[in-house]
This record gives C-alpha cells, sequence and structure tokens, in this order.
C-alpha cells in the first residue's frame, strides 16, 4: 500500500510500519550493546555546550545508516557536551538512521531529540512537546495543497517516478516529486537531476503563485535530496531553540549541510542564539566535534 499511494501520514514509532526507502551502507554497523543498556557514564562535569545535529547529510549520507565511528564519537563526546539532533523527519526515520533497533532508543542517549523541527521533543527521552498541523490548517487547506502537488506532479516529466509524493507529518507535509520510494540509486539519479533543472525550486515558486493565500501561511524549505518540508512559518528549525533556551548554554552549536537560503537549516544556522557550522559530510562533522572538543580541553 505505501509503495504505491501518493499520500501517507506519518504515525509513532510503535505504529509505523518498515520504511521499505531505508537504505543501508555495504556494511551492517554493529551494536554489540544497544546504546540504552550501556553502562552509566559519569555527566557531572560537563560544559555547558550543546552540540546540536540535523541528521540527513550530517551525522549520516542522506537516508544511511550512522558509521561506528560516529558513533564512537559520539560518545566519547556526551561526557563533556551536551548532544542534541534536529530535523525535519519524524522520529521512526531519525531512529532507523541512527542505527535501528540494534542502538536502542536513541531518546535515552541524545539529551535533547527533535523531530520534525521540534513539533515532537524529547528530553532525556520524556515527552517535551507533541504539536500537529492539522491545528493550524483546516481539511480544506490540506486538501488544496494536496491537490495542487498531486496535479503539478502528474505533468511534470522526470526521469523516473516512485510512489508516496506527499506525506503527512505530525508538524510539517513533505512533498517529494520523485516519491519518497525511490531507490537509493535512483534518490542520487534524481538529486543529480534536480541539481541541474531545479525541479523543487519550481514547484515551490509554483504554490506561491497558484495558491498564494495559503502560501502566506505556509514556508516551503528545501532538505534532504529528493523532497522540501511545508510547514507554518516559524516552525522551522529554530522552532527547538524555544526548549533549551532556559538551560542556559553557554554556547550552542549547530551542525547541518543544507545552511543556504531557502534550505532547511538556514534559520537556525543564522540564529543569533547558535553558532552555526556548514558540513559536506558526516566526515566533516566529525572533525569539527574533535576540534571543538579539543578547544575544551585546554
Amino acid at each position: 500500500l505505501y509503495r504505491t499511494s501518493i499520500f501517507r501520514e506519518s504515525f509513532s514509532l510503535s505504529s509505523s510500519p518498515v520504511n521499505s526507502t531505508f537504505y543501508s551502507y555495504p556494511f551492517t554497523p554493529i551494536f554489540p550493546i544497544a546504546m540504552a543498556e550501556e553502562k552509566a557514564q559519569d555527566l557531572s562535569n560537563r560544559e555547558k555546550v550543546l552540540l546540536l545535529f540535523d541528521v540527513d547529510g550530517t551525522l549520516t549520507v542522506p537516508r544511511l545508516v550512522i558509521k561506528p565511528s560516529m558513533w564512537e564519537l559520539l560518545k566519547s563526546a556526551k561526557p563533556q557536551v551536551y548532544l542534541g539532533l534536529v530535523g525535519g523527519s519524524d522520529f521512526p526515520k531519525q531512529q532507523e538512521q541512527l542505527g535501528g533497533a540494534e542502538a536502542g532508543d536513541v531518546r535515552n542517549f541524545f539529551d535533547f531529540v527533535f523531530s520534525e523541527n521540534g513539533l515532537c521533543a524529547w528530553e532525556n527521552g520524556k515527552a517535551l512537546n507533541s504539536h500537529n498541523l492539522k491545528k493550524e490548517l483546516s481539511e480544506d487547506e490540506i486538501a488544496q495543497f494536496v491537490d495542487f502537488c498531486m496535479v503539478y506532479i502528474a505533468g511534470l516529466k522526470l526521469p523516473k517516478k516512485r510512489g508516496t509524493f506527499v506525506e503527512f507529518r505530525s508538524g510539517m507535509i513533505n512533498v517529494s516529486p520523485i516519491g519518497r520510494n525511490c531507490s537509493q540509486e535512483e534518490r542520487i539519479e534524481y538529486f543529480e537531476f534536480d541539481q541541474k533543472h531545479k525541479v523543487r525550486e519550481k514547484m515551490i515558486e509554483a504554490f506561491k503563485q497558484q495558491l498564494p493565500e495559503l502560501a502566506k501561511k505556509l514556508k516551503c524549505s528545501i532538505g534532504g535530496q529528493i523532497s522540501y518540508d511545508v510547514f507554518p512559518h516559524g516552525w522551522d528549525k529554530t522552532y527547538c531553540l524555544r526548549f533549551v533556551e532556559e538551560k542556559q548554554f553557554k554556547e550552542i552549536h549547530f551542525f547541518g549541510d543544507k545552511t543556504f537560503e531557502g534550505g532547511n537549516d538556514f534559520e537556525i544556522f543564522h540564529d543569533k542564539r547558535t553558532i552555526g557550522h556548514t558540513v559536506k559530510s558526516p566526515e566533516e562533522t566529525e572533525e569539527l566535534i574533535k576540534g571543538i572538543l579539543a578547544k575544551l580541553k585546554k
């Protein structure tokens, strides 16, 4: 059903079906002890510094599973600083990319986990927030937007089209012209095509022109390789910062790959409350983490 539908609604981790669009590295990461089951670390002497990470393209290659070297680095960093995740994806996708069930519930490892830009939020495994797009938009407005997407995508000439073009999440709508059910090879092919032909950018502009009143309510933000997110203005990744402001961190370092204007990391990267770092790969993220930890030890 999900492989052929044009519209899909995401549910909680316990009820979410296996995501057939998830891909792993040629090797299988080994988690001999689930992260949540490991011996508790001494966190009594941590600096009041938060490292806040995007997932796709930052901690992992887009839609691929985290490498063991990144997990080991994060584990070594946790007794020194606070760690957080913020992404546009729903939590089940974040969990998959961070090792799945073998890694244990990652909400028990990271100090903060923000799914869907923080519309769903947890601190040390405890829920902080859960908000829903349905409270902000009428069913008619949602239908208008979905209808626009279906008609526009139907008229696109792309190398390939698959399934799940519109995904309704708790705090946003995710739109993929090729469809989220594409394979990893098809994902890369589409990304290269999109880089050249600006498919997503043109679709966003068409939305603004065809539904100007609805566009006043909704912001479109390009993220990942194959899709863009749609949410009310103000619901970008800066939304999550409201949950950490009261902690009075000396520094909040944000790491992301889509920090250009129109990218889904742009607003939080430029926010005065954060120190922004643009990365092009997880390997670059690792080097930046090491550099920050080395400075804290001096």
